[in-house]
């Protein structure tokens, strides 16, 4: 059983700071990509940024210069700073991770259970 589970979500007024994390346990073998998508009810479940395990990263437009994620490969966790946060990046966030478990050859996505982050204005 390989699970992401995520931590850090809350409620931030505009303008501050959250810090979103992703740990991955189980029988793990190997990850690829990390990342962070979010989404509202009724919606399509949205980028907001991810990683390789090089380090490589890319952004939704939206959030750039703004979030920041980062990945400790031996601790298969995964990351993302917010700042200057915005009423409008109100959502549920999610973590997601490419995982090849120790009984399974083939890459799977996996996803957590999400972490609601609220913005007041």
């Amino acid at each position: 059983q390989v699970q992401p589970v995520e931590s850090g979500g809350g409620l931030v007024q505009a303008g501050g700071t959250l810090r979103l994390s992703c740990g991955v346990s189980g029988s793990i073998f190997d990850i690829n990509a990390m990342g962070w998508y979010r989404q509202a009810p009724g919606k399509q479940r949205l980028l907001v940024a991810t990683i390789t395990p090089d380090g490589t990263t890319t952004y939704a437009d939206a959030v750039k210069g703004r979030f920041t994620i980062s990945r400790d490969n031996g601790k298969n966790t995964v990351y993302l700073q917010m700042t200057t946060l915005q009423p409008e990046d109100t959502d549920v966030y999610y973590c997601g991770a490419r995982i090849r478990s120790r009984y399974n050859s083939d890459w799977n996505d996996y996803w957590g259970q999400g972490t609601q982050v609220t913005v007041s204005s």
